[in-house]
């Protein structure tokens, strides 16, 4: 078995088949303040209808314009190979240091191990490193949406039409507030925490504090999400345990991402992710263990002896 994606792996088999401020810096009201009003909620697009499926793992790249690290490694069919990540460090969005750390993380993809990421040690996952999570679902409510991650059941919470307070705490998946723009959910996202394993993607490109992101939520006809969704599976296949429902042709729902960084990035860019109706209509168990212990060929990685479990050199009787 390749072990370079031996976690991705797990999760089939428990399936079943513009910078922002650093720590305490003062931050502006950003899209999503008070001043932006509400709307009615005859006119508020209803997200909240079952489970949302995107059953590829990674990021859509935009139509046009600068977007997101690619996977040097590819299959015979010219797809992004999820079995080696070896990101494409001279995508001209990279500043030089990150390019480096993006070359370094690929070339142990290329060992034949993986590099530690938020998924394979069960920690919190940033925004928007999140978003390769193949099902989520919105609750909505007038003054703060939840979205709900399927990996671990993390979830995020958006407050409506509130500014970011002044003084931010990093925190995991960031302060998020969120407003609507006529048929448009549009989430300001800021003060993304960075700790020992966050990144912005499976490929390993870093972020600073100065992360700053931005999505915009809205509805696709049926055809342009079937469409939307085909052409990402081009680049990332789908992945069977995580079907959409084939008959269901209501509308997709597609996110739009804009992510800056002027620590990291040489430029803002911007990806998709396209979701269609999931076929599973009850949410499955999804737990993933800290993982404080994990061996890739006959190496230990990740973990301090501190954090070991404890063992007797001889036995107390």
């Amino acid at each position: 078995m390749n072990l370079q994606r031996w976690d991705f792996l797990l999760v089939l088999t428990l399936a079943g088949a513009a910078a922002t401020p650093a720590w305490g810096q003062s931050v502006a009201p950003s899209v999503g303040s008070a001043g932006s009003g509400t709307q009615s909620a005859a006119s508020t697009p209803d997200f909240s209808s079952g489970i949302w499926a995107h059953p590829s793992l990674g990021f859509e790249s935009p139509v046009s314009g600068p977007g997101p690290v690619r996977n040097k490694s590819r299959t015979p069919t010219g797809a992004s190979n999820f079995n080696q990540l070896v990101g494409d460090y001279s995508n001209p969005i990279l500043k030089p240091h990150a390019a480096e750390i993006v070359k370094k993380r690929g070339e142990i993809s290329l060992s034949g191990l993986a590099f530690p990421d938020p998924d394979n040690q069960c920690t919190y996952q940033p925004v928007p490193y999140l978003f390769w999570n193949f099902e989520i679902q919105m609750l909505q409510r007038p003054d703060k949406i939840t979205i709900l991650y399927n990996h671990d059941h993390e979830f995020r919470e958006v407050r409506m039409n509130q500014p970011h307070p002044a003084q931010v705490t990093p925190s995991w998946h960031g302060d998020s507030v969120g407003h609507y723009e006529g048929d448009t959910l549009v989430i300001d996202t800021v003060g993304i925490k960075v700790g020992r394993y966050t990144m912005i993607d499976r490929f390993g490109t870093p972020y600073t504090e100065a992360l700053h992101v931005v999505e915009r939520y809205r509805f696709l006809d049926y055809e342009a999400a079937k469409e939307a969704q085909e052409r990402g599976q081009k680049e990332w296949p789908a992945v069977p345990a995580y079907p959409v429902d084939p008959d269901y042709k209501g509308k997709g729902l597609q996110l739009e991402f804009t992510v800056e960084d002027e620590g990291v990035f040489t430029m803002p860019w911007t990806a998709t992710i396209t979701y269609r109706r999931a076929l599973r209509e009850v949410w499955d168990e999804r737990i993933c263990a800290e993982n404080v212990q994990e061996y890739y060929a006959g190496h230990q990685y990740y973990s301090e002896k501190d954090a070991r479990v404890p063992t007797a050199d001889k036995p107390d009787f």
